[in-house]
């Protein structure tokens, strides 16, 4: 091979080689504006970061229009990162920020120390009114009751910490639970992970207990307390009556959490059950909720409720999640790809994890039609993007508090029901509160340091607002 021929393959090798780094470093840039592709850890200043200045110099380069001028980069970093909120940006060192002594949540920038609902930052999602607290407790006779479990920080050491977890208790009406069972129906979308009871409440159709939340490996003990506390009010359980199956929902806390410690003791489990009462409802890292994470954000429990109209019934649906789920990029909320625009803070190494979600309403309906409403929470959580991945348990249980089956019955129950025609309302009272519950949770949580400095970070809510505005759903 002549020498001519050699320089004219190292210069074709040494072109292709740069153009496929121009091409490779346009799309990096390019898809890390949507909040994809590789994050940049400086979008709070992006004029300091080599990524954005060498991917806004490669565009100058070619002439690009995305970012052709100053004003154009201005407008842009005006966009991406509203002036003032300096979100917090992952701990090198994987302290998470400067622990509150205890407590297990960290004051960050970006996540001011009040948090509030969704309503109060003026975001409305759907049509339809919302009940006066805009709970599950807007429900008659509905009451929540829930223990939090924070203790220690630092490096984990399995069975003595750190602590994040809880308990949180719902009991279906203020009546005789045993003997009054209120009809109910579950769905299950994805189902990696578990709510006991759930195979029998589609066999039988009723719930004769309250309803209890809490992490994996505490399953076992709330169940087994559960079953306690119920024998020593009801003394025929297990005698003249048939035996009682508690119905406990998991998400898996182990990321936060000494999820192997099984911290959660039967005196945790009875004060969630002692304390439960109707009123407003703690939301965020609270309860079962401590040590979840959803969205890659900190998650936990939320609540939501909405009403029908009269001439449909008036009757209300509420709900309660404790969402555990879902990956930043999927967050929207009222339809706006919120999680693409806010891709900080990620939590990394962390498995897929779940959601359980509660309805409760007033409205008299059968267990196949409970079995619909609670598919209709489905629809609630995809709007706020989740894909039930494969390794999320996405449980839905319902029920009804006017349509109770007593115990000691007759052969034929003349029972009330909401004819089938009349029950698209509650299908969209269902999705409405479910959606909304998921993104109380959001704004509730508060940022959490957990066990070796793993943190969830708190959804900056200033971003949020300000995100929204520019997409109109925002007052």
């Amino acid at each position: 091979m002549n020498e001519s021929l050699k320089a004219a393959l190292l210069c074709g090798l040494v072109v292709s080689a740069f153009a496929a780094l121009v091409i490779w470093e346009i799309r990096q840039y390019a898809l890390a504006r949507k909040g994809a592709g590789r994050p940049c850890r400086h979008r709070t200043d992006r004029q300091r970061c080599p990524s954005c200045r060498r991917g806004r110099s490669l565009f100058r380069l070619f002439g690009s229009p995305a970012d052709a001028t100053p004003e154009q980069d201005a407008s842009d970093r005006e966009q991406d990162v509203p002036e003032g909120d300096n979100y917090p940006k992952a701990d090198p060192a994987g302290s998470g920020g400067e622990s509150t002594e205890g407590t297990g949540q960290a004051e960050a920038p970006g996540a001011p120390a009040k948090r509030r609902r969704l309503r109060d930052l003026g975001v409305r999602i759907g049509v339809l009114e919302s009940g006066p607290l805009n709970a599950i407790t807007d429900v008659k006779g509905v009451k929540v009751g829930q223990t939090t479990l924070i203790e220690g920080d630092g490096k984990l050491v399995p069975g003595k910490g750190p602590v994040r977890t809880g308990v949180t208790a719902i009991i279906p009406h203020d009546g005789d639970i045993w003997n009054d069972r209120v009809t109910a129906g579950a769905f299950v979308l994805n189902g990696n992970g578990v709510v006991t009871g759930t195979d029998w409440i589609k066999e039988l159709g009723f719930i004769d207990g309250p309803l209890f939340l809490t992490n994996t490996h505490s399953v076992g003990m709330v169940f087994d307390t559960a079953v306690g506390w119920m024998v020593s009010r009801y003394p025929t359980i297990g005698i003249a009556d048939d035996s009682y199956l508690p119905v406990v929902g998991e998400c898996d806390d182990s990321y936060l959490n000494d999820i192997r410690g099984r911290h959660v003791k039967p005196e945790h489990v009875l004060s969630s059950l002692n304390s439960a009462a109707g009123g407003p409802v703690a939301e965020g890292a609270v309860g079962a909720g401590t040590g979840m994470i959803c969205y890659d954000f900190k998650g936990g429990i939320g609540t939501a409720s909405r009403k029908v109209a009269a001439e449909q019934g008036g009757y209300t649906v509420g709900v309660l999640v404790n969402c555990n789920h879902g990956d930043r990029h999927e967050l929207r909320v009222d339809g706006v790809p919120a999680g693409r625009l806010i891709p900080e803070g990620v939590t990394e190494g962390r498995h897929d994890g779940s959601i359980v979600i509660i309805i409760a309403t007033d409205a008299p309906l059968n267990q196949r039609q409970l079995e619909r409403i609670a598919a209709r929470a489905a629809m609630g959580l995809a709007r706020t993007g989740s894909v039930a991945r494969n390794s999320s348990g996405d449980f839905m249980v319902a029920f009804s508090t006017s349509r109770r089956l007593p115990r000691h019955c007759k052969p034929v129950n003349a029972l009330p029901e909401v004819s089938d025609d009349f029950i698209s309302p509650l299908f969209e009272a269902t999705a409405e509160a479910t959606e909304e519950a998921i993104l109380n949770a959001l704004c509730m949580a508060e940022t959490t340091v957990g066990r070796d400095g793993n943190t969830a970070y708190a959804l900056p809510l200033d971003r949020l607002v300000e995100i929204l505005r520019r997409h109109g759903r925002a007052s």
